[in-house]
């Protein structure tokens, strides 16, 4: 059984910037294609960006240029950097791990963005 765990959100101004990491448990992470979806209140989860265990990456158009997936695997963990962050990017934001038919979440964590 895999576990994700979240951190790193929060809240802060328009322009600013956030790190979120996810640290997964298990032994097939490095082999595992990792994600970062969100939740907005009243809207459906979307893709935010993924990165497979190769590192090719992938990211909504909402966000390029200004969002950036990396991986860890000696840590067994996901980052997403966030930068010039918009009122839009609030949500709720949760990390996804991929490895065949497995698909596990985490738990999610809040990003508040003020104008």
């Amino acid at each position: 059984q895999v576990q994700l765990v979240e951190s790193g959100g929060g809240l802060v101004q328009a322009g600013g910037s956030l790190r979120l990491s996810c640290l997964a448990s298990g032994s097939n992470f490095r082999f595992s294609t990792m994600g970062w979806y969100r939740q907005a209140p009243g809207k459906q989860r979307e893709l935010v960006a993924v990165i497979s265990s190769a590192g090719s990456t992938k990211y909504a158009d909402s966000v390029k240029g200004r969002f950036t997936i990396s991986r860890t695997n000696a840590k067994n963990t996901v980052y997403l950097q966030m930068n010039s962050l918009k009122p839009e990017d609030t949500a709720v934001y949760y990390c996804n791990l991929k490895y065949y038919a497995d698909d596990y979440w985490g738990q999610g964590t809040q990003v508040t963005v003020s104008s």
